[in-house]
């Protein structure tokens, strides 16, 4: 795959995809604003400020301008909101390019704030946090998150709590923005069928006005963990969720190849050994699954499943066994190639549409600063030994490294006790 990395004049950051056999383009602009640049008191402004961007500018003065402009051409478009970053794109034919970068840059330069939508927003976003809370398999993450990290940025919820969004006012999103929204904290990224030089020309002149402002910066992530810790959320479910997982390292550590592999290893496909374990050996749960979340400045390698009420103690047990597995014997050496196949062949098949291309160039140019191309990231996983991840195993899954939120009918985190442990 290739792409151009160009910093503007005025340090506005732009990757160029080309992507010569695909009918589609697209657009995403991502800036460096999201939970872990908030306070207390305006935890949950990032993504607000998300929802208001698509609520009108001078030039499409409502919301209903934005989104017929751009559902007249088909496009496909949204924005995210996440602890680091926030992203804005729009999806199009590759003959409506003009349109959805007038229409994306339009968006994130001048938007307007109107107090009334701010006052009718409220009441969706607050609908939106009691969707997710009403979501189990969403709820117990976000409480794994607040158990790992505490009262900080890192485990605080992207949304916010329900009071931040009641009080907050045109001004917190006009002083919020006019901190992060500059050129020097924004990436422009446009992937699909084009003309790079001719992207890049447009890109300048739709991006002309963007500020050049000095960037607020984020608190790091304190690290305090001495001995394991388990969260209990009580909710009258018929099945009870739990998420089991350690810290690990963020995204800029050598190791992160190997513990994809691990990872992916344990709870990826339905090959992988937890899928083995709880569901074709135990026959005890739907989804169970690892992944491996990092960030600039932190990471975590988390287990989730959802069981049978009856049968936690049987589930927990099971997923830590697996743990303990990994740090007693070497992967085999089938099963490591197979992993690493795995890995390289969801990787291509994911990076198939313009907008999947565009958000890992994105991800990648505006956390690291560095792009690095899907075959250099195989290439590294290709290098990992059984070695490496036992010794991962080993550092990480150990007794007082052990977390895990668990949200059903148990009140009580001490009935847990004498079995969670590894």
């Amino acid at each position: 795959m290739t792409f151009t990395k160009t910093i503007l004049p005025n340090s506005l950051r732009v990757v160029t995809v080309p992507m010569a056999d695909n009918p589609s383009v697209t657009v995403l602009v991502m800036v460096e604003a999201g939970s872990k640049y908030e306070t207390k008191e305006i935890n949950g402004l990032s993504h607000f400020l998300e929802h208001m961007v698509f609520k009108g500018t001078p030039k499409r003065p409502k919301a209903i301008d934005i989104s017929r402009e751009l559902d007249s051409i088909g496009a496909n478009y949204n924005a995210f909101t996440s602890q680091e970053f926030t992203g804005y794109y729009a999806k199009a034919d590759k003959k409506h390019f003009d349109a959805i970068l007038d229409i994306v840059s339009d968006m994130y330069l001048h938007p307007l704030f109107p107090e009334a939508e701010i006052q009718k927003e409220k009441g969706v976003i607050i609908e939106e946090i009691r969707m997710y809370n009403d979501l189990p398999q969403r709820k117990v993450q976000e409480d794994f998150s607040a158990l790992l990290f505490g009262d900080q940025p890192a485990g605080w919820s992207v949304l916010g709590p329900e009071e931040n969004i009641r009080a907050f006012s045109r001004e917190n999103f006009i002083k919020y923005r006019a901190s992060h929204y500059v050129a020097s904290a924004t990436t422009v990224v446009v992937a699909g069928n084009i003309n790079e030089k001719d992207t890049l020309e447009k890109i300048q002149k739709a991006f002309a006005e963007v500020s050049i402002g000095a960037k607020e910066g984020k608190k790091p992530v304190v690290e305090n963990q001495k001995k394991q810790e388990i969260k209990t959320i009580f909710k009258d479910t018929d099945q009870t969720h739990i998420v089991i997982g350690m810290r690990t390292f963020s995204l800029f550590d050598v190791r992160m190849p190997a513990m994809l592999v691990l990872s992916t290893l344990l709870g990826s496909g339905m090959s992988s050994r937890l899928f083995s374990k709880m569901r074709d050996e135990l026959g005890i749960c739907y989804y169970v699954g690892a992944s491996h979340d990092v960030s600039t400045d932190h990471g975590n390698i988390a287990i989730s499943a959802g069981v049978d009420n009856s049968r936690v103690e049987q589930g927990i047990k099971g997923i830590l066994s697996e743990c303990v597995r990994l740090k007693n014997e070497k992967v085999s050496p089938e099963e490591l190639k197979k992993v690493k196949e795995y890995i390289a062949g969801t990787t291509m098949l994911g990076l198939e549409t313009s907008d999947a291309r565009a958000e890992y160039y994105g991800f990648q140019e505006l956390l690291k600063k560095k792009v690095e191309n899907p075959e250099e990231m195989i290439q590294k996983v290709q290098k990992i030994t059984a070695e490496d991840i036992q010794d991962l195993a080993r550092e990480f899954f150990t007794n007082e490294k052990l977390n895990m939120a668990v949200l059903g009918k148990f009140k009580d985190p001490a009935i847990f006790q004498s079995y969670f442990e590894i």
